[in-house]
């Protein structure tokens, strides 16, 4: 982008950015830019981008939660972030004028560049006195996803790396309280995780110690345990309701069975994927205090098995803390362990969880039950009928 703008970005109005995996229809396209067109003050219109018909099991389910989550939640976002709306990096249409003349962001003192930029030059174009919103609705733009756990994990850990180098931006003068909340919550993404582990490992050390009754009360615990799952559910649940609730969204859908499987499915994945990632980026951060760091280098998207040797190198601490906080319950307080199962059950199994996950033939098991399926293997555009999807060619196949 940088490249462009120093050199042809006068010659333009607008500028589409597209990520080597993400796709978006011309017609598409051709909406954002009248809407631009009549929007002086917009600066930049940001898609909501889907994922794309997938094979691979872990993508599968993992795009059906997302397809869930992001529609309620970028709806609502849209609502309450008005003019200081995200910007992702692509699938957006850009007003090149004032990006080249405000979004610059300078190399860091160390002489890198920030990693995940798309953020900060969201933040930079409002401060600038122009609009970012988002077009909060789905429909031709997709993106692809991970085909496998230790994919996405490389990807999450490089968008830690990148949104850890937020700090200064926190205290940039001339920022909306909006835009400056938004900085602060793609830090708190990641900056949490450390808690739910030391809720972890010291729940785990103070209950073994001092017993339940000293340290729990029951009702309290359950309380804020299903507090905790309702506020993570909410834009889940509200999409569940409208799709069950609208015939054409079912159907869309494959039909209510199918829907109310791959959601119970996507819920269990969910609940074992969410403490892996804690744990992952837990360690990412305390490595990134003694000096680690990662590249922006290339994605994997091709799907295909991940080895039991290639899962076990990279998530035996996950494995082995999810194990430890289990046994320890297990020789002291073996009640204590539906507890902890929400925190350490996903660590314990994230080694078998990538392998089966990355499996061609648990992919195609999937694809055969219409579990995780979307509405476009089920009624594909014409723009993606084009691209001879494998999950969509299958998906016909099923209907037939």
């Amino acid at each position: 982008m940088f490249d462009f703008c120093t050199r042809w970005g006068g010659d333009y109005e607008f500028a589409v950015v597209l990520d080597a995996d993400s796709f978006q229809t011309a017609d598409s396209i051709l909406r954002m830019v009248r809407i631009m067109q009549v929007e002086p003050r917009l600066g930049i219109l940001q898609s909501l981008v889907v994922g794309m018909p997938s094979t691979s099991a872990f993508a599968r389910v993992f795009q059906f939660g997302m397809r869930l989550g992001m529609r309620s939640y970028t709806l609502g976002s849209a609502w309450w972030q008005g003019d200081c709306g995200p910007y992702w990096g692509h699938n957006a249409v850009i007003r090149l004028a004032p990006f080249i003349a405000h979004c610059y962001i300078p190399p860091r003192p160390d002489g890198t560049h920030i990693l995940s930029h798309d953020q900060i030059e969201a933040v930079l174009m409002r401060r600038a006195g122009y609009e970012v919103r988002v077009l909060p609705e789905e429909g031709a733009s997709w993106e692809e996803n991970p085909p496998t756990l230790l994919e996405f994990i490389r990807r999450d850990l490089r968008w830690a790396q990148g949104n850890m180098q937020y700090w200064p931006y926190l205290v940039m003068p001339g920022l909306k309280p909006v835009s400056r909340y938004q900085i602060a919550f793609a830090m708190l993404m990641f900056l949490g995780s450390p808690a739910w582990m030391g809720l972890l490992v010291l729940g785990t050390l103070a209950v073994a110690i001092q017993g339940p009754a000293n340290f729990i009360r029951p009702d309290a615990a359950m309380g804020l345990f299903v507090i905790t799952l309702l506020m993570w559910f909410a834009p889940k649940i509200a999409t569940v309701i409208d799709v069950l609730s609208r015939p054409q969204l079912r159907r869309a859908f494959g039909g209510a069975a199918r829907f109310i499987a791959s959601t119970i499915a996507e819920t269990i994945f969910f609940l074992l994927l969410s403490p892996i990632m804690w744990v992952g980026h837990t360690m990412f951060l305390a490595g990134l205090v003694l000096g680690r760091k990662i590249g922006w280098g290339g994605q994997a998207r091709d799907d295909h098995a991940v080895p039991w040797s290639d899962a076990a190198r990279q998530l035996w601490p996950h494995t082995l803390l999810g194990w430890s906080c289990i046994l320890v319950l297990a020789f002291t307080v073996p009640a204590a362990i539906p507890y902890a199962l929400f925190i350490a059950g996903g660590p314990a199994l994230s080694i078998p969880l990538a392998v089966i996950t990355s499996w061609p033939a648990v992919g195609r098991m999937l694809m055969r039950a219409g579990i995780g399926a979307l509405p476009e293997e089920n009624a594909p555009p014409a723009a993606l009928r084009r691209l001879a999807l494998p999950a969509i060619e299958a998906a016909a196949l099923r209907a037939d």
